[in-house]
């Protein structure tokens, strides 16, 4: 986001309600890893989708510059409306989950989601040839994508800086 929007000193991150409990280490990370960056991060809690409209409101209220959007089942069902209700308040996002970014949202970058498809094949033929699932290790993605997409920064007036373009695995056109 810090390479999208360079000068932008107050950022915004959408949080479900419902899994605070869960994002309460995300959010926290995120908080110190703002502070370190010099950005004031603005946690925007929603209980519904009703919620939403108010809460892009909300950020533009507090004068935040961008907002962050992590892929929950809350955001992942509400993505056409996300999406919609950034375009309308011209709010540059970040996403962590390209489908996102192929509704219209700016850009993503988070894992692979066909890869880790690919790794959890791996899982299920080991557990069908007998192998017990609490014996399995866990692992951490090891592929991430970025997909930028170039109409929504076109319509929101913003330039994609060359270095951010030449790391994109896919630029929508």
């Amino acid at each position: 986001m810090r390479e999208l929007v360079p000068k932008a000193t107050r950022v915004a991150v959408l949080s479900y309600h419902g899994y605070t409990s869960a994002t309460r280490p995300y959010l926290e990370q995120m908080r110190a890893t703002a502070q370190q960056m010099g950005v004031q991060l603005v946690v925007q809690e929603v209980n519904e989708a009703g919620d939403l409209p108010g809460a892009f409101t909300a950020t533009q209220r507090e004068r935040t510059q961008a907002l962050d959007v992590r892929a929950s089942p809350f955001s992942t069902e509400n993505a056409k409306r996300i999406v919609e209700l950034a375009a309308q308040h011209r709010r540059p996002v970040m996403y962590d989950a390209r489908g996102f970014v192929e509704a219209g949202g700016l850009v993503s970058y988070g894992p692979s989601l066909p890869e880790i498809f690919r790794r959890s094949a791996f899982d299920v033929d080991r557990i069908l040839k007998g192998a017990k699932p609490a014996d399995l290790p866990i692992e951490q993605p090891t592929k991430f994508e970025m997909v930028i997409n170039m109409k929504t920064a076109k319509a929101l007036g913003l330039t994609i800086p060359p270095a951010l373009l030449s790391r994109a695995d896919h630029v929508i056109q």
